[in-house]
């Protein structure tokens, strides 16, 4: 009777795990995806915009693509955006740093024209802080049950969950990015480092950042979401 017992409270105990981890899944949505879209061809920039506020300045020197890479220099500020806006999808993409590990980061639903800090909710790539929400000019996004948006502030930073789970430089790093109506959540190199719901603004480009010293993209798609 004994040993019977004991199998019963093991199951049940399993089956609340299993409760909780389905049920999360349907708080945040789903993760099962469909069509995969090749944001990067691996081979030129196609179905990217360019960006950077000095028009004296070439694009081009700023950005290439060599041996199925996206080569960024980093500087000065600005960053490549998708030419077509997405809404409801994973996000996939891989990074490095080739020599200093400085800033960059990852624009999400970004809108209202092209200027260095546009309207957006960014998944930052900061070195050692990779995972952290940015909001950016006023929007908003719920996190642990608070709502973070302050319209006053221009920045507002929402620190990822976890010590940081980014590889060293030279390294290959992941990031994998759902964006679900309005729910986002990140992961780096697999580990689930932020979580937020209730997102004031649900599509829009993405886009890469020059914002530092040199660094390198590739494998960059998004899968829409079912």
């Amino acid at each position: 009777m004994k040993r019977i017992t004991g199998k019963l409270f093991v199951l049940s105990v399993l089956t609340m795990i299993f409760s909780t981890l389905t049920g999360c899944q349907g708080m945040f949505g789903p993760t099962e995806t469909k069509q995969r879209i090749m944001l990067f061809n691996g081979k030129d920039l196609t179905g990217w915009k360019l960006f950077i506020p000095d028009e004296n300045i070439d694009v081009n020197k700023i950005w290439s693509v060599r041996n199925g890479v996206v080569h960024c220099v980093g500087k000065p500020n600005g960053y490549m955006r998708t030419v077509d806006t997405y809404k409801n999808y994973k996000l996939h993409l891989e990074w490095r740093w080739p020599g200093e590990p400085t800033n960059s980061g990852v624009l999400l639903h970004s809108s209202e024209g092209d200027k260095v800090w546009p309207r957006c909710i960014e998944c930052q790539l900061r070195t050692g802080n990779a995972g952290d929400f940015v909001l950016i000019n006023g929007t908003g996004i719920t996190v642990d049950g608070k709502d973070r948006q302050d319209v006053n502030r221009q920045f507002v930073v929402i620190t990822k969950k976890q010590q940081s789970s980014e590889k060293p430089a030279g390294q290959w790093n992941e990031y994998d990015i759902y964006c679900n109506e309005d729910n986002i959540r990140c992961l780096v190199n697999g580990v689930l480092q932020n979580v937020g719901t209730a997102a004031t603004d649900t599509s829009g480009w993405i886009c890469l950042q020059s914002e530092g010293s040199p660094i390198e993209f590739r494998n960059i798609y998004i899968e829409l979401l079912k």
